[in-house]
């Protein structure tokens, strides 16, 4: 049987033209060619040029295609037509083609060579074989299939005779490439596995991949986490973009797994959160612009997948420790954001497949993990498992429910929304782009994390993924999942899981697993899903290998590597003051507290001076006198969907908070205190307990439904506060629940910020300081004069357990998500016009058109190396997105100010970086303009410039950015490890791009951040292992040659590059291209560029 599958290298073969034959390879069928479209009079171009862009076009889009046409000419008439076209493919990337739809000239990665000769005679028995789109001015025919002779051990087939070929290949031959994509996507090879699902009572749920029905023994031995991307494989595997050897790797993932291998993944859907959805509304307007003025279908740019964008990251903490907190909060919050939110209302109506979940709703991971998430889907009648890529890092909390789901730059998100690698079901096929990618990805190993014993009293889940996470990042899971098991999973709740899970960009990992067992059942229903979708995800998953059930005894899986911890040595702790993976046991705190403050500057130092390090400020606050010290805690915040989603944390810090005031401890006044649920089921939860009273006698009132001071919207601090910090050079704490703390990214002047659980937060508002032994020393004085201690306010793991099992219920979550998309009052009352192009206003700084597509023209840019780049900045380890790319308040003297200032717009309605995303104007001025950044160049400054190397000048980043800009050099950036750590940030890409920055040179990259590089078109580079910047004694006055190929086929994933200085040094860098596809990308000018070529194409 005759198949569209890859042999291996095939010849390009030279016939005479007398012998007027069509040679393709016997792995493609001919009933293929029969199949396609019917005769019809078709189109000629009499450009013979035309041929040679074809030729280009092909190169551009498939880097490893070797495409050469020659044009010929006859004398009947003028006509021109091609006398032959060669199409060569090294056997090296033709397997890898086959599934990424490489499709050259009229041949196909799968083994077709073809040599056309023009003849003057048609076929006399001949089947029309290619449709009218391929401009030829006579159909070309094709009969008497027979067997040829064999060639170096391949076997050909030769038709004889040829048509008559007249014209020349034109720009409109793209669009038959859709219809070969389509007959090449054959049925699916594992239709015979294709089960039914059976209800208990009669009838089905519906037809499902069976794994067991492959009745492979490597199946048991896979992660669980494996068996879901096997699945993904069997279900699309179409032979083309998705192959036999494709499932037989992932299948095989024992022995294939260590040597990287590159798979295909498409996930079920995509998940936005207003920072990072506007710009992506944005990216997918200008898209439609472009489409427009290239004279294409702005329509073809439509979400393919279902899209959920939930807006939770504008609000601010304006208003805290009041009653009315949240409504006033809510009213500023849509004074600031009005026109982003009639924009993201409009996109919701312009793009097809967008669900817009409207402010105050809760925060997106919380949504996901209550409401959105399926963990099984039903498509056309086929069950399959849940899996979603989201542009926030922590889209991995809904791994604690068992769905597969990672963060992914926003870009890649965009293009995958558009079909560029994702399709959910197998209809997708037939879309009208000549190129559809799956998502690419190296298949990963995975982490063995077994869990034993029990926690201990008065431990909580915060405490065990802050022990899990620098646990996890000593290990070192960059680029791998995570998969938890053992016995102690069962002393876990779905929300503990969901928490531990959440912070797997924290440890590094691109997953933390938890496969579904009977907890996962028993919160399904708890959150209002139906007990019938209930019963058929627990039926799907037990009939397809995917379910735990720790009443049975366990098959044996294997693992890449293995941890293992006791729940019972997990002990109270809290981590900082810098990063998420430095935990500090709370009993060592204060000594911990005090060498921080003695070390030098670092992740674990201020360096402040011995004879400072006991002053005490005081102030007036109010009329009240206040004082502050080193260590003194300002804002304390229970926050962020890592803890809020968790009841038993959340109760438990207002069990504290009772505890305290029945005591009569009361948090000092100045101490910025505030909740912030993730979901309004919290609220329900803490009013039915009684809670909330006390949170709110200790100023922890609701504030707001949203990220709040996780993401740095914590709000000013009371003026005499600030003042007193500043004047002072106070080294002032905040104490959050959250799951970052970068220097900078909480609040501008909390230098020292630790993540703890919601019960500690408490605690240490209540003791105002971090500079306190809570095992000896008081907390305060209560009413009666009485010292109160830690272990007077600290609930008993059986109170929380308690309060929790009366007050979580399952009405609760039903109410909430019933009226979910509803909005509210001011919500709805916004108006936007139903168009399908967006009317971009020149004087908005919130919305701006930017100009990624400026002068694009159909041919590619082509691939390009760095020559004689000043380094802009020189850096050390650890560079996150927020140090790259701010997401907080805007300083008042910054470039991004100044542009505000000139634009009317004052200082008190500047909002936050964030909530300026849709803007490339204020966003470029806003890159590297961290407050907290330390650039080697400014020998130990700490600040956002840098010095212009050739005048020496200091000077702001972006204003040196623009000033080499003006002079026509390029620029790079030096770096150390885990640069581009944090938050999933797409304009930490796009921002260094608009300053003229070509290249990254870094120890190594944060996975996230190093795919929105490519997508930007930025070469990130890495340095031999064992080598820095130091060690080869670049100081970054340098200028710096990269010396790529020209021809992007030249040009290898992970090849080694040599980088040469002016001042004679050369040293050897890994290209962190990491496939194929992303060469791609890089030939385009990015990612997006390449997909408004692609879908160009297609119109044709």
């Amino acid at each position: 049987m005759y198949k569209a599958a890859s042999l291996g290298l095939f010849r390009a073969h030279h016939p005479s033209p007398a012998s007027s034959a069509l040679h393709f390879s016997s792995s493609v069928s001919p009933s293929l060619f029969r199949s396609l479209a019917s005769p019809r009079k078709l189109r000629s171009s009499p450009s013979a040029a035309r041929s040679v862009a074809f030729s280009r076009s092909c190169s551009s889009f498939f880097p490893r295609s070797r495409v050469s046409l020659t044009a010929g000419w006859r004398s009947r008439g003028s006509t021109p037509f091609v006398s032959s076209a060669q199409i060569r493919n090294s056997a090296a990337v033709i397997d890898r083609f086959d599934r990424k739809m490489a499709t050259v000239g009229w041949g196909v990665a799968s083994g077709l060579s073809l040599n056309l000769v023009a003849g003057h005679n048609a076929f006399r028995d001949g089947v029309t074989c290619l449709d009218s789109s391929l401009g030829l001015t006579t159909p070309l025919c094709l009969s008497r299939w027979r067997k040829s002779g064999d060639d170096g051990g391949r076997s050909y087939g030769v038709l004889d005779d040829a048509s008559d070929i007249r014209g020349s290949f034109n720009d409109e031959i793209h669009a038959s490439y859709a219809t070969i994509v389509h007959l090449l996507a054959t049925e699916n090879a594992f239709n015979s596995i294709l089960t039914g699902l059976p209800k208990p009572n009669g009838g089905e749920y519906g037809k499902y991949f069976s794994l067991p029905a492959l009745d492979d023994p490597r199946i048991d031995r896979l992660p669980y986490s494996i068996r879901i991307l096997l699945e993904s494989a069997i279900r699309n595997c179409d032979n083309f973009q998705v192959t036999k050897k494709d499932v037989e790797k992932i299948i095989d993932w024992e022995n294939t797994s260590p040597k990287l291998v590159e798979i295909p993944f498409k996930p079920a859907r995509v998940l936005l959160q207003d920072f990072t959805g506007v710009p992506a509304v944005v990216d997918l307007a200008c898209m439609r612009d472009a489409m427009n003025k290239l004279g294409s279908d702005s329509n073809k740019i439509n979400p393919l997948v279902p899209v959920d964008l939930v807006i939770d990251h504008s609000v601010q903490v304006d208003v805290a420790r009041s009653e009315n907190a949240v409504q006033a909060n809510m009213e500023l919050e849509f004074q600031r954001n009005k026109e982003r939110f009639g924009f993201l209302k409009w996109g919701s109506t312009a793009f097809q497949n967008m669900l817009v979940v409207p402010p105050g709703s809760g925060i997106v991971h919380q949504v996901n993990l209550e409401y959105l998430g399926r963990v099984v889907f039903k498509t056309n009648d086929i069950l399959y498992p849940d899996s979603v890529v989201g542009t926030d890092s922590h889209t991995t909390m809904i791994d604690g429910l068992g769905v597969a789901g990672w963060g992914v730059g926003g870009i890649e998100a965009e293009a995958a929304m558009l079909g560029q690698g994702i399709q959910h079901v197998k209809q997708f096929l037939v879309l009208e782009m000549w190129l559809i990618i799956p998502m690419s990805m190296v298949l990963p190993g995975v982490v063995g994390f077994k869990l034993t014993g029990k926690l201990q009293n008065g431990v909580t889940a915060t405490d065990l993924v802050l022990t899990v996470t620098q646990m996890l990042r000593k290990h070192g899971v960059v680029g791998k999942f995570v998969e938890f098991y053992g016995e102690g999973m069962g002393e876990l709740s779905l929300a503990d899981r969901a928490t531990i899970a959440n912070m797997s960009p924290e440890y590094g990992a691109t997953m933390g697993f938890f496969p579904v067992d009977h907890v996962t059942l028993q919160y399904l229903k708890l959150t209002g899903r139906s007990d019938e979708t209930v019963s058929m995800i627990e039926a799907y998953l037990r009939a397809n290998k995917m379910f735990v059930d720790y009443n049975e005894p366990q098959k044996e899986r294997v693992y890449s590597s293995y941890l293992e911890l006791n729940l019972a040595d997990v002990e109270p702790c809290i981590s900082g003051p810098k990063r998420p993976h430095d935990r500090v046991p709370i009993k060592e705190m204060k000594a911990d507290w005090h060498s921080c403050l003695c070390n030098k500057v670092g992740f674990k130092g201020f360096a402040v001076p011995k004879e400072s390090q006991e002053k005490i400020v005081k102030f007036d606050f109010h009329g009240q006198p206040a004082e502050l010290k080193h260590g003194s805690v300002v804002i304390a915040a229970i926050t962020s969907c890592t803890n809020t989603s968790n009841p038993s944390v959340m109760l438990g810090a207002g069990l504290v908070a009772k505890k305290a005031c029945e005591l009569g401890l009361q948090v000092k006044p100045w101490v910025k205190t505030s909740l912030a649920p993730g979901s309004g089921v919290v609220t329900k939860y803490l009013l039915k307990s009684g809670l909330q009273e006390y949170l709110n006698q200790q100023g922890f009132h609701i504030v707001g439904y949203g990220c709040t001071t996780c993401i740095g919207n914590s709000g000013d601090l009371d003026d005499s506060v600030a003042a007193a910090i500043s004047d002072n050079d106070v080294v002032a704490a905040a104490v959050l629940s959250g799951n970052r703390n970068f220097e900078g990214r909480v609040h501008p002047l909390t230098r020292a910020n630790y993540l703890a659980s919601p019960p500690l937060v408490v605690a240490y508002a209540l003791a105002g300081t971090v500079d306190i032994d809570f095992e000896k020393e008081p907390i305060g004085t209560g009413k009666d004069g009485k010292n109160i201690y830690f272990k007077d306010i600290w609930p008993s793991t059986e109170e929380i357990a308690k309060v929790v099992q009366s007050s979580v219920l399952p009405e609760m979550f039903r109410s909430t998500y019933e009226a979910i998309t509803n909005g509210n009052p001011t919500w709805n009352q916004l108006t936007v016009p139903v168009t399908t192009l967006y009317s971009w206003d020149p004087k908005s700084t919130y919305i701006h058109e930017p100009p990624y597509f400026k002068d694009m023209t159909m041919a590619p840019p082509g691939s390009h190396g760095v020559k004689n780049a000043y380094c802009l900045l020189n850096f050390g380890d650890s560079i996150t997105t927020d140090h790259i790319s701010p997401a907080g308040s805007i300083h008042k003297d910054s470039p991004a100010a100044k542009y505000l200032l000139e634009r009317g717009i004052d200082r008190k309605d500047f909002n936050s970086y964030g909530s300026r995303r849709g803007n490339d104007e204020i966003m470029a001025r806003g890159t590297f303009a961290n407050i907290r950044l330390v650039n080697k160049f400014l020998n130990g400054e700490v600040g956002p410039k840098t010095i212009h190397i050739p005048t020496g000048d200091k000077l702001y980043v972006f204003d040196a950015a623009m000033r080499y800009k003006a002079e026509g050099h390029d620029t790079i950036v030096l770096a150390g490890a885990e640069y581009g750590s944090g938050s999933s940030r797409d304009w930490a890409a796009k921002g260094p791009m608009l300053l003229g920055v070509k290249a990254v040179i870094a120890k190594s990259f944060e996975r996230i951040h190093r795919s929105n590089l490519v997508g930007m078109g930025i070469i990130p580079l890495c340095f031999k292992p064992g080598e820095d910047a130091d060690s080869l004694g670049l100081t970054g006055h340098e200028r710096y040659t990269i010396d790529l190929p020209s021809n992007i086929s030249d040009i290898r994933p992970g090849q080694d590059i040599t980088v040469v200085t002016d001042a004679g040094k050369s040293f050897t860098c890994i290209l962190r291209f990491d496939t194929e596809v992303e060469l791609a990308y890089f030939n385009h000018g990015g990612i997006l560029p390449f997909v408004i070529r692609s879908l160009i194409s297609s119109n044709h």
